[in-house]
């Protein structure tokens, strides 16, 4: 067993509280996590300035550098990471441990992170639109058109409400600190793996200790601190999350994402050529990513498209999580399986709604120490059934009945659309639609994702304010 103590700047700390999280099969403890409560995170807020002074002793060359270092001692080091060390397949086997997910599945996310900041030059380059990074660091420079542009940084510090869903999702911060921008981080409950992995992966690549904190612990009052002491925060959460953040500028909401494939007019004939994408968009990362399809729209052969995914995906097993063709993540929170299954079901008893994997067996399958959903997809004559836009964290989708002129009326808020027509028209509509955050024009799978663009808006133009400046 493992013992992560609390991190303040870059300083261990064992606190009176801690908790243990166990193995979701056996109950066995894999972890003993040190928590601490508000009232620090809001004392060591007061220090933050200093995690950015020790950032700006480096330049961003530097840290870049270090940044990719780190990408590949987190892919592929041992690394120190509490009273342990910690291998590749250590981290693999207890993130899947606590979260539930498929160990082959925590590999694949270790990849996915690594990437991102071995390819963290790349990466800033285009969310800078190619702007030299000493600007960001002196405050301002010479773009090279003999115009002085400057950019103020609008937080020491980037606070972050982590959760437990995927280690995927961490990729959204780790372009901070090469940014010269701290970091103070509330890991999910059941996920602290992976920031502290990054921590230690820094550490050992030269970046300064003293710029990351991390506060573990289950309690809201940690994050609400963490929210309301820092100026530029992030958080990921549901609808209520979403609504009560709504507007804030200073926090970045992270919820779901309703993302969807739609089928114009002019291809929906040609469905059976996109079963693949489709099947892919919904089961990929175990359906667990906010950028898995949920809802797919099409004018024709609703039923028939929603068949041919069930065929495909219902006969999908629930596997223990060390098996490599594990490809659903079991959920060990109790109770939670079976209360969503009751709302899918309740959806389900709508007359506009058939449920296509029906015949493919049970879709709850509830074991002695967890629960998994197997996937599930239904077919909506119309957009008005209740479960025409819903999404949940297994691969679950909806085929909805909807003409193409009413589709951008109807799909609500989408984070990933992949919209597959040839209609200039109605491309040039999806364009313009302001609902749509990440929009695929093409066969393009909804979780295909081009870390060289923005995603859920630019990260740097949330931390760094563009602004007039004159020297002479």
């Amino acid at each position: 067993m493992i013992t992560l103590p609390a991190i303040r700047w870059g300083e261990p700390y064992e606190s009176l509280e801690v908790d243990e999280i166990n193995h979701f099969v056996t109950g066995e403890p894999v972890a003993r996590v040190h928590t601490v409560g508000s009232g620090i995170v809001a004392r060591d807020a007061k220090k933050s300035p200093r995690a950015r002074q020790a950032l700006q002793s480096m330049s961003p060359a530097q840290l870049v550098d270090a940044c990719k270092k780190a990408g590949e001692l987190f892919e592929s080091g041992t690394l120190t990471v509490g009273d342990s060390q910690q291998s590749p397949t250590d981290f693999a086997e207890q993130t899947s441990a606590t979260t539930g997910m498929p160990v082959a599945m925590c590999k694949a996310n270790v990849v996915k992170n690594a990437f991102v900041l071995k390819n963290i030059d790349k990466i800033l380059d285009c969310l800078t639109r190619g702007l030299d990074l000493n600007i960001l660091a002196r405050g301002y420079g010479d773009e090279g058109r003999g115009v002085t542009v400057s950019y103020q940084a609008q937080t020491d510090v980037l606070g972050a409400v982590l959760p437990s869903n995927s280690p995927g999702v961490h990729t959204l911060w780790l372009p901070v600190i090469a940014m010269q921008i701290g970091l103070a981080l509330k890991p999910g409950s059941q996920e602290p793996w992976t920031p502290y992995r990054v921590a230690a992966a820094m550490k050992e690549a030269g970046i300064p200790v003293e710029a990351i904190s991390i506060y573990p612990g289950a309690g809201g009052d940690i994050g609400g601190s963490i929210l309301s002491n820092y100026r530029r925060a992030m958080i990921f959460g549901g609808p209520q999350t979403i609504q009560q953040y709504a507007g804030n500028e200073r926090v970045q909401v992270h919820g779901p994402g309703f993302s969807k494939i739609l089928l114009g007019d002019d291809e929906a004939d040609n469905w059976r050529q996109y079963i693949d994408l489709m099947v892919d968009s919904v089961y990929r990362n175990g359906g667990r990513s906010c950028i898995n399809a949920s809802s797919i729209y099409t004018p024709r052969h609703g039923k028939e498209i929603a068949a041919a995914i069930a065929e495909r995906l219902g006969p999908i097993e629930a596997l223990p999580p060390d098996d490599p063709k594990a490809g659903l993540a079991a959920f060990t929170t109790p109770g939670a399986a079976a209360a969503i299954w009751g709302a899918i079901e309740r959806d389900l008893a709508d007359s506009r709604t058939a449920h296509e994997t029906a015949d493919y067996g049970p879709r709850l399958v509830e074991r002695e120490t967890c629960a998994y959903l197997r996937p599930t997809v239904w077919h909506c004559q119309s957009t008005e059934c209740p479960g025409a836009n819903k999404e949940y964290m297994f691969p679950a989708v909806g085929v909805v009945d909807c003409p193409q002129e009413r589709m951008l009326a109807e799909i609500g808020p989408t984070l990933v659309c992949t919209a597959i027509t040839q209609n200039e028209q109605f491309r040039n509509a999806l364009i313009a639609a302001t609902h749509i955050d990440r929009l695929n024009l093409g066969p393009i799978p909804t979780p295909q994702v081009d870390w060289l663009q923005p995603h859920e808006g630019n990260l740097v133009e949330f931390l760094y304010r563009n602004r007039a400046l004159q020297v002479r």
